[in-house]
């Protein structure tokens, strides 16, 4: 991987020998700003994502905390002091245990991510620029076809009846074995991109391979965290067995039907400090390995540049043995995909669901789409000006990516451990049963955060080596955000938790709560609900994704570069 992926035009040209970076505050160099207009404007970009985090994060978190050493029903009712009470009880019902089912299902994901993915990733870049491309859009198809409730459902429905004697003989092993199959698309579609991204190489030549250690150690560590508050695939997967459930399924059990909001609390907080320490670990790893991302422009370098080339082979040439294996690894892929989405692809073409009195299909999807929306335009929006301002104006010189510290623990916290904390706060707004309840309460995205205070750390050293602030910085950020806030919108439409906390009027339902609540009313008759899992990501939508992804994989993904070790650059920053 190169030292440096941007600052140098001619692929022949020799970065500079490295040099101890001087101490004291780092100059404007030639970005046309001064010094101290780049501190002040830096910090006072991080200002939305602070108050962000503080409203979506620290606050319903220091409230879990409190609640956690609470008896009480956690309604607005009398409460007493529980000292220790609720964790001992947490424990005593499971929390470890669940833990530790959790870290087994996620055995065969790790595999993936941090084996497959990257020689995939290693045989397509091998492969030639042509094999790659289709690879980088065959990657595209998990991402855009990301449904985990409707798929779960589906798979689970048409696999019932061949399945029935595995789950009651070996619970645990068919589990496992259904949480590999449900997620492998997705798991090596994302490891892959990313891997591709590490393994090029920039214009200055260079070594992959501490990129491909950092990338690998944050991506294992992101697939833990999911797992364990894995929530989406809880229902097909792991419902029914009391002792083979993930811990956010017994934690929301305990305080919303058991209204023991105490003893859900401590769960939440043993929770929330677990993904506190990956989320650090993740965020360290990539200081200390110095990692940067960075655009190597828009069209693509002759043959026989080295940019791009994986270490060792030359541009433009492509190797059999990789192509063949390559071949072979996209046909196992591609045919693990068929066999998980077929149920739910069939579905798609089904009649259309009868729909409860009163609600139109239209209907419907606002209540999906338009709430989830509204937070990933502001969530990631306010993400990329933060990134700017620690990357990009760099208001502690050498020192700032220091300010990624503060938003670290949270990095990996999804919706489920701090719900039940936003759930009292809807609740004492009077917001149930509301559009605006509906809106996802998480209005800052702090993995975007990192991914572009590390792009705009990379595009940096362009912008100081006298190119223009639109070519160097928001242009090859432009198709991050749109990348970034598409990627959020999906999540969040897919995310069915906080939509069965707040809403129980079919009226302001998203297709997620009528799945369920069919599902509820049959008695898990397929039939039954075969047109509803088609409303929850429908056609159009999944097009449309797809679209999107595919063309983001081939015209812009496929031009960055993830490095780590110096920069020629660390100096002056």
């Amino acid at each position: 991987m190169s030292a440096n992926p941007t600052s140098v035009s001619d692929p022949e040209a020799h970065p500079a020998p490295p040099f101890p970076a001087p101490f004291g505050p780092a100059p404007s160099g030639g970005v046309g700003i001064g010094r101290t207009a780049q501190v002040v404007t830096g910090l006072v970009l991080l200002v939305p994502a602070a108050v962000a985090l503080l409203w979506s994060y620290v606050l319903p978190s220091v409230s879990t905390l409190v609640e956690s050493f609470r008896r009480g029903n956690g309604l607005g009712g009398p409460t007493e002091s529980a000292g220790g009470d609720n964790y001992a009880q947490a424990i005593e019902r499971g929390f470890l245990g669940d833990l530790g089912h959790a870290l087994l299902l996620a055995l065969v994901p790790l595999l993936l991510a941090l084996l497959v993915a990257p020689l995939l990733a290693l045989a397509a870049q091998r492969a030639g620029r042509v094999p790659r491309l289709v690879t980088r859009a065959l990657l595209a198809l998990p991402l855009a076809a990301y449904a985990p409730l409707a798929v779960g459902v589906a798979w689970t429905m048409d696999r019932f009846e061949a399945d029935r004697d595995a789950w009651t003989q070996a619970p645990t092993l068919t589990a496992v074995r259904a949480v590999a199959l449900l997620t492998a698309g997705l798991v090596v579609g994302v490891g892959a991109t990313v891997f591709l991204a590490a393994l090029r190489r920039g214009p200055g030549g260079g070594r992959s391979g501490p990129a491909v250690l950092a990338v690998g150690g944050v991506l294992g560590l992101a697939v833990v965290a999911v797992t364990v508050q894995s929530w989406s695939l809880q229902w097909p997967v792991l419902g029914g067995r009391e002792d083979q459930v993930a811990p956010l399924v017994r934690i929301v059990r305990e305080s919303v039907a058991w209204l023991q909001f105490g003893v859900g609390a401590a769960g939440n907080v043993l929770l929330l400090a677990l993904l506190a320490v990956l989320g650090i670990l993740a965020v360290v790893l990539l200081l200390v390995t110095r990692t940067r991302i960075a655009f190597t422009g828009w069209r693509d370098r002759p043959a026989g540049a080295p940019t791009g080339a994986p270490t060792g082979v030359p541009a433009g040439v492509r190797n059999p043995v990789a192509l063949g294996l390559l071949a072979v690894g996209l046909l196992a892929f591609l045919g693990v995909l068929a066999y998980v989405l077929a149920p739910w692809l069939r579905a798609l073409t089904a009649e259309a669901a009868l729909l409860p009195s009163g609600v139109s299909t239209g209907q419907v999807q606002v209540n999906t789409w338009l709430p989830p929306l509204i937070p990933a335009v502001v969530g990631v929006g306010v993400a990329a000006l933060a990134g700017f301002g620690i990357g990009g104006l760099r208001p502690l010189g050498r020192a700032s990516e220091l300010l990624l510290l503060p938003f670290a623990p949270w990095l990996f916290v999804g919706d489920g451990p701090l719900a039940i904390a936003h759930f009292v706060r809807a609740r004492e707004a009077d917001q149930l049963n509301t559009f605006v309840g509906l809106i996802p309460p998480g209005w800052l995205c702090i993995p975007a955060l990192v991914v572009f205070t590390l792009l705009f750390r990379g595009q940096r050293e362009r912008w100081e080596a006298g190119g223009g602030f639109g070519s160097s910085m928001l242009l090859p950020a432009l198709p991050m955000l749109a990348g970034a806030g598409l990627l959020s919108w999906l999540v969040g439409a897919q995310s069915w938790l906080w939509p069965q906390l707040v809403v129980a009027d079919v009226r302001h339902a998203p297709a997620a709560n009528l799945v369920l609540l069919r599902l509820a009313e049959s008695f898990g008759d397929p039939e039954a609900t075969r047109g509803l899992v088609a409303q929850v990501l429908p056609l159009p939508m999944l097009l449309l994704f797809l679209a999107a992804f595919v063309a983001l994989q081939l015209l812009y993904l496929d031009r960055l570069v993830i490095g780590a070790g110096p920069s020629t650059g660390d100096g002056p920053r």
